[in-house]
């Protein structure tokens, strides 16, 4: 069996800079245990595999080099500019059905494309779990538990300089550790860095999921609902969120790095 695979650099305008994602176009589901060695081989974050469903709407799952995950926002970010750019959709949105519910996407006449997702703000916690600290080598203002824990420092520079031990974070049962910070910049809110050890990820350099729990924490603690975000990995990201009472818009640009073809049994 042979198929389309594109990878794609999401949240970034320009080449070899966001979040690297698989994108695997299908006419049917493949089993789960090919997806996942599909995923490994590709060894990026995420590879997203979708199959067409009725119009505008397709079914989509995401895997990373170990697991498959409930939701990923750059490889749907991903799988949108491909269904646009190369397989000729040409709809204003672009519904995928996924685990954690329909997902719109929205073509912007500025060339960026919006993710129409759950808001899942972080409850505050009153103690550190295990591992966390060791992890992260400094000890933060706040940690925050939400489907990733949200770790709160004072200052860009902080969350920058830390170096994290992946065996210690490893052991912290959660999906990823966020590591987040008002930005230096005047022209950006906050700043984030994600660590997901735990799921076969040591830093992702762009995580569009993660804004779901950041934007309506900093919303909440800046009193805005149009925030401006910057991943600060060592390939950098940017994106553009709105918090919308239970749902969060999170925009960003999107550019091909290949294509190719896979083949499979």
């Amino acid at each position: 069996m042979t198929f389309p695979i594109y990878q794609i650099d999401a949240f970034s305008d320009r080449p070899f800079a966001g979040n690297p994602a698989a994108v695997c176009p299908l006419p049917e589901w493949l089993p789960a245990e090919t997806m996942q060695a599909i995923a490994a081989e590709n060894n990026l974050a995420e590879t997203a595999f979708f199959v067409p469903k009725t119009g505008h709407e397709y079914e989509i799952r995401w895997f990373t080099p170990a697991v498959e995950v409930e939701l990923c926002g750059h490889a749907t970010l991903a799988s949108a500019h491909v269904l646009y750019q190369h397989l000729g959709f040409e709809g204003p949105e672009i519904v995928f059905q996924s685990a954690s519910g329909p997902l719109r996407v929205l073509r912007e006449t500025n060339g960026r494309l919006t993710l129409d997702f759950p808001s899942r703000p972080p409850q505050l916690l009153t103690s550190h779990p295990n591992g966390l600290l060791d992890g992260l080598g400094a000890t933060p203002l706040q940690v925050l538990a939400g489907p990733d824990l949200i770790v709160l420092f004072a200052t860009e520079a902080e969350v920058s300089a830390i170096q994290p031990n992946q065996a210690q974070l490893a052991q912290v049962e959660y999906r990823g550790v966020v590591v987040t910070a008002p930005a230096a910049d005047a022209e950006t809110d906050f700043v984030s860095r994600f660590f997901g050890p735990r799921v076969g990820v040591p830093e992702d350099p762009v995580t569009g999921s993660a804004h779901t729990t950041l934007v309506p924490f900093w919303g909440a603690k800046l009193g805005k609902t149009t925030l401006k975000a910057r991943q600060v990995s060592a390939r950098g990201g940017e994106l553009w969120c709105e918090l919308r009472g239970e749902r969060v818009l999170i925009s960003g640009y999107a550019v091909t790095y290949l294509r190719g073809e896979i083949e499979v049994g």
